[in-house]
């Protein structure tokens, strides 16, 4: 057996730091998730957890297909990706042609450079989309907090607050590259990830 499918078959952290744990605590089973950089289906995914185990539904969308024979391999997946650049979509038309709620429980938003991130983030807040939750990457660890700066901002003359903030990959404390954020009708306090991975995901595994 390959490494690459060791991994696929015995790691069950599928998540980077626990985003689908947070997305199931805030919003429980049945949700709605836009995935903007879906990446493979099940290494580092936000959304698989949500899918297979919480029965989630959800439109993901990825920009590079060497990641395709990956998403059709993967049988455990049924959700389809639409394979183009996430800035090509009207997403006012997508959710009405797909006849779903502009109310999303979950906004995974991740593609490269920051920058990118930041301005399909602002694309489709302006779609008037709204969500739960948000988890925004800014790789502060990499580049500063420019980003994660001008996300906060935005967000917060947008209906929605910070929920975690300092968010960092796996055990990797120094690798802060996400801010968490819910909307403002969602009854949340703002803490430290550090103290929400101990309450909820000190085991970096995924429950319901």
């Amino acid at each position: 057996m390959s490494l690459f499918n060791f991994i696929r078959k015995n790691n069950d952290d599928f998540s980077q730091s626990g985003q689908d744990q947070f997305a199931y605590n805030i919003s429980g089973a049945n949700g709605m998730y836009l995935e903007i950089g879906a990446h493979d289906p099940i290494i580092n995914s936000n959304t698989f957890n949500l899918e297979v185990k919480a029965n989630w539904s959800g439109i993901s969308i990825e920009y590079d297909s060497s990641f395709k024979k990956s998403w059709d391999n993967c049988k455990l997946r049924k959700n389809n990706v639409i394979w183009d650049d996430a800035f090509n979509i009207d997403y006012r038309l997508l959710v009405k042609q797909k006849k779903l709620s502009k109310r999303f429980n979950y906004l995974s938003c991740d593609i490269e450079p920051a920058e990118n991130t930041f301005n399909i983030l602002k694309k489709i807040v302006n779609a008037n989309l709204a969500f739960d939750f948000i988890s925004f990457e800014h790789d502060k660890y990499n580049i500063g907090d420019k980003y994660e700066k001008l996300s906060i901002e935005y967000l917060k003359n947008h209906n929605y607050k910070v929920a975690i903030n300092d968010v960092y990959s796996r055990r990797k404390k120094y690798k802060v590259y996400e801010t968490w954020f819910v909307n403002n009708d969602i009854d949340f306090d703002v803490i430290d990830y550090t103290i929400w991975k101990t309450r909820f995901f000190k085991d970096d595994k995924f429950s319901l």
